[in-house]
């Protein structure tokens, strides 16, 4: 077993694909294939989240699965430790001062570091592929944005099937205790920012 997986258990977290049936995992963050060009995770290839977090991923994942059989929740990233937040930030070729807007600032801590921040997507199991959302995942720019989709599809940018996609990923997310966030289509919190900070420690 991976040492940083060892940590995770270690601190209370669950791997997703242990709760969850069916639900599929690629860590972005495992491979290079992430805006930073880079691998940070290693050895691990399993996403970790809280144990109350991950319940409520099932429950999205049933909703899911009884909507429409033939698709499956992809996550890719779950818990990010700090150590690993302090990896991207650090080498994120960017002035500090402009890096918060590509990466939380690891001493304040992100709700990824606090394991209860899931990013994911739809897979379509009879396709094999992943649902059109529009972007790629990591992609910083406006048509990432669910708070400019309206603007994006008048714009031709994006398209109203992706669009219905996203809103298929959004309302199974939402219905079972997620909220989104303006700038990412892939992004849910299980917490606000303050309830994480009450109820659980940042992870190593």
């Amino acid at each position: 077993m991976p040492e940083l997986e060892m940590t995770l258990r270690g601190q209370g977290l669950v791997n997703v694909e242990e709760v969850i049936p069916g639900i599929k995992v690629e860590l972005k963050y495992s491979t290079t294939d992430n805006f930073f060009n880079q691998d940070v995770y290693g050895d691990l290839t399993k996403a970790f989240l809280q144990p109350e977090v991950a319940e409520r991923l099932k429950k999205a994942q049933e909703m899911l699965k009884t909507d429409y059989p033939g698709y499956t929740l992809l996550v890719y990233d779950g818990v990010r430790p700090s150590s690993v937040q302090q990896i991207l930030w650090d080498n994120l070729d960017k002035p500090d001062s402009l890096k918060p807007l590509y990466v939380a600032d690891p001493k304040k801590g992100s709700l990824h570091n606090f394991g209860v921040a899931v990013d994911l997507t739809i897979f379509d199991t009879k396709a094999d592929s992943t649902l059109d959302m529009g972007t790629s995942y990591d992609y910083f720019g406006y048509p990432a944005y669910p708070d400019r989709e309206k603007q994006m599809l008048s714009e031709g940018k994006l398209t109203r099937a992706q669009v219905a996609n996203r809103d298929i990923l959004r309302k199974v997310m939402t219905a079972n205790g997620f909220s989104g966030i303006g700038s990412e289509w892939w992004h849910f919190n299980a917490f606000s920012r303050q309830e994480a900070g009450e109820k659980f420690e940042i992870i190593k």
